[in-house]
């Protein structure tokens, strides 16, 4: 038998509370759910009345949401997500392919690459000359982001993650390659002619560029910023190359994206004394979250993608691939 708390969480509820919280306010959650303010408020105390809790702050003109409002919000999001991945896992086991698959990418990865295995997706024939049918969602992450995306639900396969990300249930994760970073600055700045190897004391005089990470929930990652350090803050790694062009602070790039800056002498490497070692990136995938023996079968559009990511030249053209286009994924 089913207790009143479970019988009030159903989607609609965890659906209305995320559209009162994005949207700030229960007049506006309303427009857009179709309902009147009144309606949308009863609806919230017959949610609160069965929880036994207030979910909302009543002393505030705003959707305020309370300790225990904000972890049903929390949680809600996550069943929710939850709810769209069993009915995406139902639906490749009636077809092969899956309805959507999502392939998020960081900022290092190459998009000339990238888009050409779009092509390459889009013009694969089965035997029987079909095309897959599988709705294609690229989506851009910075660091701890490009991980979130895929431990949440809202990315089927990243490229470009961190080696070092944290082990996760029900997702595998394989090598795609090292990459070189260097410290860069244009011309003109002034770290261009100080003596080498540059100290942190002297990098630190300095405006960095820093890309910021995505990660909504999980925390965010901060690499190569000294303490103190003034920053400027852009939201693609193209971002701060052209930054770095218009000499507008200092930073660490991945050497493919530069090569060509470097060899025109657009941008100038600099030793510094720090200690780097080459970045460790993979590509990795939700593969279930439990090893049952009748688990449904892996999609046929992920297996296409994880088939390509097998070749070493692939995967090598990601991480260097990079003269040409810069394109960024929004």
């Amino acid at each position: 038998m089913t207790s009143p708390r479970r019988n009030a969480l159903t989607p609609e509820a965890l659906t209305m509370m995320d559209i009162i919280a994005r949207t700030g306010s229960f007049a506006a959650a309303a427009r857009e759910l179709g309902r009147v303010p009144s309606a949308l408020t009863y609806s919230v105390r017959q949610l609160e009345d069965a929880l036994d809790v207030l979910l909302f702050d009543r002393r505030s003109r705003q959707a305020q949401l309370t300790a225990a409002g904000q972890e049903l919000l929390d949680e809600g999001r996550r069943l929710l997500a939850e709810m769209d991945a069993v009915a995406n896992r139902v639906k490749r086991v009636a077809t092969g392919w899956e309805s959507e698959l999502t392939v998020a990418a960081d900022g290092v990865v190459s998009r000339l690459t990238l888009f050409e295995l779009v092509e390459g997706f889009y013009a694969h024939r089965d035997a029987e000359g079909q095309g897959p049918g599988t709705r294609l969602k690229l989506r851009s992450e910075i660091l701890a982001g490009l991980w979130e995306a895929l431990v949440s639900g809202q990315a089927d396969l990243a490229i470009g993650v961190m080696m070092n990300s944290p082990a996760q249930s029900g997702i595998e994760l394989r090598a795609l390659g090292e990459i070189d970073f260097v410290f860069a600055v244009a011309p003109h700045h002034p770290l261009a002619a100080a003596t080498e190897p540059l100290s942190d004391a002297q990098v630190m005089a300095h405006r960095a560029v820093a890309v910021a990470d995505s990660a909504q929930r999980m925390s965010p990652v901060t690499v190569n910023l000294l303490p103190g350090q003034d920053v400027f803050t852009v939201p693609t790694m193209a971002g701060k190359i052209e930054a770095l062009l218009r000499c507008l602070g200092c930073g660490y790039v991945p050497e493919p994206m530069v090569r060509d800056h470097l060899r025109t002498g657009r941008l100038v490497a600099k030793p510094v004394q720090r200690v780097r070692l080459p970045a460790q990136f993979g590509y990795a995938w939700r593969a279930g979250a439990t090893p049952q023996p009748r688990k449904a079968p892996q999609g046929l559009a992920l297996q296409w993608w994880l088939s390509q990511l097998e070749s070493p030249a692939t995967r090598r053209a990601l991480l260097e691939r990079h003269a040409g286009l810069l394109v960024p994924l929004e």
